[in-house]
């Protein structure tokens, strides 16, 4: 390795670790990167883009309220969707708990979403999209059910440069793949819930 080499790849590491410690980049989903902290505007670094996720039902960091838990109705939460690259193909959701016993927990998997649309209402899901499998062993949300204690429930949406031509039988982990290999934009929006 040259010297040429060495320092740019200390450039690159020192550059990263700025990145990492402004909150840029955030949540590890697999091996590569959503911001969940970044929702306030459209930050681009190389070729990646956010996306700009809100509810009217909780806030970054806020509680869910139990209507959309196991609690109450079990549906899931508004989203507004902005600053889709007008590239993008289609987007993919996956909501899921970290902080399961078991490991992480997945609660929604959807794909297919129309980029032309800017919000999933509640209750519903968007037309000609699909529902994959969940840790619940089917597939539809499954809203928060904590065994106890307080959970984070991350709602990470990923922009793609294509449409996803998987079957309902399709998992998380074979969903990130296919997300992985067609990411151009993500973002996200973190809520805790706590069973009285």
């Amino acid at each position: 390795m040259s010297k040429l080499q060495i320092i740019l790849l200390l450039i690159i590491v020192l550059g990263l670790g700025l990145i990492f410690t402004k909150g840029y980049w955030s949540e590890p989903l697999a091996d590569f990167i959503v911001s969940f902290e970044s929702n306030k505007n459209m930050i681009n670094i190389g070729d990646m883009k956010i996306l700009k996720i809100t509810s009217v039902a909780f806030e970054e960091g806020g509680k869910i309220p139990s209507k959309y838990t196991c609690d109450g109705e079990n549906i899931n939460p508004p989203f507004k969707i902005e600053n889709i690259p007008p590239e993008a193909k289609s987007l993919a959701l996956i909501a899921d708990d970290p902080d399961a016993p078991s490991g992480v927990w997945v609660h929604w998997t959807v794909w297919n979403i129309d980029p032309n649309i800017n919000k999933i209402t509640e209750g519903n899901v968007p037309k000609g999209a699909i529902e994959g499998q969940t840790s619940f062993g089917n597939s539809g949300y499954g809203g928060p059910c904590p065994p106890s204690g307080s959970h984070h429930y991350l709602f990470k949406f990923y922009a793609l440069d294509t449409k996803l031509d998987l079957p309902v039988e399709t998992n998380n982990d074979e969903l990130e793949g296919f997300i992985r290999n067609h990411l151009i934009a993500s973002g996200g929006l973190t809520g805790i819930y706590e069973r009285d």
